[in-house]
């Protein structure tokens, strides 16, 4: 059973975790017993039908109680293995919902309730999760809103009001956005230190097998505007911009990444390339003012954006080739850290995502951190042999 404030993400949240079960093959089914915020059962049926997960409510029953009995019942008939029940939203102060969440409870006998957060409360997290607690047996967390711009600091409080485990994080808006809880990691990220294993781990959901091709490439040097294409639709499939860099040291310090201007150009610059022919993809240099014009029109965007993509492909192909294989994948593949190779690496990135890694010596601790453990790169992305991969 699912309880919480209002506005807290909590039906969007109980459709992400019946997704999430639901992919690990457990048959799952929703129960909508929030009769008291209008829209509510439509928003559920919305998200459940979009997911392909079983679901029950009423557009005429203003009991919860009783909507929520009927529904698990039902599913429990069905032999549904994971019943979620959402319940209304409601604030401390709000006596007599409490007493109505109390009565769910008692009707349904939840297995475990779940408190949910969102990550923006701050220092009202402990009174209002010590509220819930001190009326019913809260035995989980989870964390929403991940991928604004609170870091989640007040989730701790919420621990130690319910003495119960944080076991999820919602990290976007979309149904598969959300993500199992690794104390480590996100203390890491409430520091700005970042979080290497929990990106990897992102690109090896996302990458596919017959990446291969393109891992080769970049490992020679090799870097068209196709890989770039394919890489930034790899990096749109792991979530919002901002949550992706939030695990990059330093970078979510930048405040040309915070929000949703990277997420926003990301998607202009796919929809440029969407435009581009085959033979232009994998030639950029046939790309004169009339092909830009062209491209331009047929995307929707102003020239000037496609000059900017031609540009950013220009700078990532010094990055992965460089003069004379001293681009990234060459000083990688040939050697590991060293004080020479670290100079010339540095020289590859941009000055003010440098800045923003903490200089030289955060560069050389976010490498060794995607070495840690020997850590592998997923096939899309280049090895790095020098550093344990």
């Amino acid at each position: 059973m699912f309880v919480g404030l209002q506005g807290s993400g909590k039906t969007t949240t109980v459709t992400k975790l019946a997704y999430h079960y639901k992919k690990k093959g457990w048959q799952t089914a929703l129960v909508c017993a929030d009769t008291f915020r209008a829209g509510a059962f439509d928003q559920l049926r919305m998200n459940a039908t979009k997911a392909k997960i079983p679901f029950y409510g009423s557009e005429t029953e203003a009991d919860p109680v009783k909507v929520a009995k009927e529904g698990v019942d039902i599913f429990k008939s069905e032999k549904t293995e994971i019943i979620i029940v959402d319940t209304s939203g409601r604030h401390k102060q709000e006596e007599e919902l409490f007493e109505e969440m109390q009565e769910i409870s008692a009707a349904t006998d939840p297995q475990n309730i779940i408190f949910v957060m969102d990550s923006s409360i701050g220092q009202a997290a402990f009174d209002q999760a010590k509220a819930f607690k001190d009326k019913v047996k809260v035995g989980s967390v989870i964390i929403t809103k991940m991928d604004g711009h609170a870091k989640g600091g007040g989730a701790l409080s919420a621990v130690a009001a319910t003495e119960s485990p944080i076991v999820f994080l919602g990290t976007g808006e979309q149904i598969p956005d959300l993500e199992m809880f690794d104390a480590k990691s996100f203390v890491s990220r409430l520091l700005g230190m970042g979080d290497i294993p929990g990106m990897m781990k992102l690109i090896q959901d996302v990458v596919p097998p017959d990446g291969e091709d393109m891992a080769k490439r970049l490992s020679e040097g090799k870097f068209s505007l196709r890989d770039m294409y394919k890489q930034f639709q790899y990096i749109q499939q792991m979530g919002p911009l901002s949550n992706v860099l939030s695990m990059i040291p330093g970078m979510n310090n930048l405040p040309q990444m915070q929000g949703d201007l990277g997420t926003a150009k990301l998607k202009a610059y796919v929809t440029i390339m969407d435009s581009l022919t085959d033979a232009e993809l994998d030639n950029a240099k046939v790309l004169d003012p009339p092909r830009i014009m062209r491209i331009a029109r047929g995307s929707g965007r102003h020239p000037a954006e496609v000059r900017e993509l031609l540009e950013q492909h220009k700078n990532f192909e010094k990055v992965f080739s460089g003069p004379k294989g001293k681009g990234m994948a060459g000083l990688m593949n040939k050697g590991g850290l060293n004080p020479r190779s670290m100079q010339q690496m540095a020289s590859l990135v941009p000055p003010a995502a440098l800045k923003g890694m903490g200089g030289m010596g955060g560069l050389q601790n976010m490498l060794k951190s995607m070495g840690a453990g020997g850590m592998k790169m997923p096939e899309g992305f280049p090895n790095f042999p020098g550093f344990g991969m």
